[in-house]
């Protein structure tokens, strides 16, 4: 390919430069730029709300100039009887401004409870399995401002640890795939503000006013809060002083994975000494789901009242054999052998 053929494939289509010379959506899209700083390839999840249709442009954008490419995945859930003709009508409002976009369908039995819970992790499992197809190791997700302050007091309202609290970041790895939310620092207003004036459109979900979702009960309650006095930088402050304190736990996490568990190729096997077990019990557990996630190749870890009764058990018991996790968990003598169920 010649240069000159190599320049005209960066160039920014005149549609698409005509929104970026908005001069609110070029301010938006200058703070995406510096935040998001990514050099690799990568693949985004669009719903057809307004903060989606917005990460679906700014990444666009950001691809063309920074010469790397881009995949977009409508996942369509088929939770509502218009989720199919929805998605339909957002690939082709996307397709006007050189977006081509592929819809992922999730087919099957679907739960009868915890709905948006069981969405979230299909449509990780969908775009997952994309990005190993394609061999490609980034995803953007939609998530905004909004979302960190909401899934912060979702969480605190179902006991989440220090982790769960703080967990929820501009980065996530799961199973050396990295989940990036760009627009984490963004202002929903402003992704609205986006998504109008450069689609004039974008998709209203019906369970955002339905009280019977948790996170519905929750963005009420921190109108309340705000107006009580919640900011923006109180929340960013004990967010930040949260991590402090996790950086410590993992250093010790980590030291404890390095020295006391051992890997075997031959037999599949992880290995974990009964020192893994001598140390503080939230290294203990930390250490523990993060290898029953390893072995088990899970997107998340198993919940926190399981880790909790595997770990008296192996405290308790001369012997021991469960499961938990996709994994087989036994207690030989005084070590402890974890291994993928087949």
């Amino acid at each position: 390919m010649s240069l000159k053929n190599s320049s005209a494939k960066t160039k920014i289509p005149k549609v698409l430069k005509n929104k970026l010379n908005i001069i609110k959506v070029n301010h938006i899209y200058k703070k995406f730029e510096k935040f998001l700083d990514l050099k690799d390839n990568f693949i985004v999840a669009v719903s057809g709300g307004p903060d989606s249709l917005a990460l679906a442009f700014l990444s666009k954008i950001y691809s063309i100039k920074n010469k790397l490419k881009v995949k977009y995945y409508i996942v369509d859930h088929k939770l509502r009887v218009e989720s199919t003709a929805e998605a339909k009508y957002v690939k082709n409002i996307l397709k006007k401004l050189h977006i081509n976009a592929e819809i992922l369908s999730w087919r099957g039995t679907k739960p009868k409870n915890n709905i948006q819970s069981s969405a979230r992790v299909k449509r990780l499992e969908l775009l997952f399995s994309k990005c190993r197809e394609l061999g490609i190791t980034k995803i953007l997700l939609g998530h905004h401002q909004e979302d960190l302050f909401e899934n912060f007091f979702i969480r605190i309202l179902r006991g989440s640890g220090l982790k769960g609290l703080i967990s929820f970041g501009k980065k996530t790895k799961i199973d050396n795939i990295t989940v990036l939310r760009p627009l984490i620092n963004q202002k929903k207003e402003d992704l609205i503000i986006v998504s109008k004036k450069v689609f004039g459109f974008y998709v209203i979900d019906p369970t955002n006013s339905d009280k019977k979702f948790l996170r519905v009960r929750v963005r009420k309650l921190l109108k309340t809060l705000k107006n009580d006095g919640l900011s923006e930088k109180k929340f960013n402050d004990t967010i930040f002083n949260l991590k402090k304190s996790n950086d410590v736990i993992n250093y010790y996490v980590n030291k404890n994975l390095q020295s006391n568990t051992f890997y075997s190729h031959k037999e599949k096997q992880l290995i974990i000494s009964n020192k893994f077990f001598d140390q503080p019990y939230e290294i203990v557990f930390r250490s523990l789901s993060e290898s029953i996630k390893l072995v088990g190749k899970n997107y998340y870890a198993s919940r926190g009242r399981k880790i909790d009764r595997v770990i008296q058990d192996i405290q308790k018991k001369a012997s021991l054999r469960c499961t938990l996790g996709n994994c087989i968990i036994e207690k030989v003598n005084q070590t402890v052998i974890i291994s993928k169920e087949c």
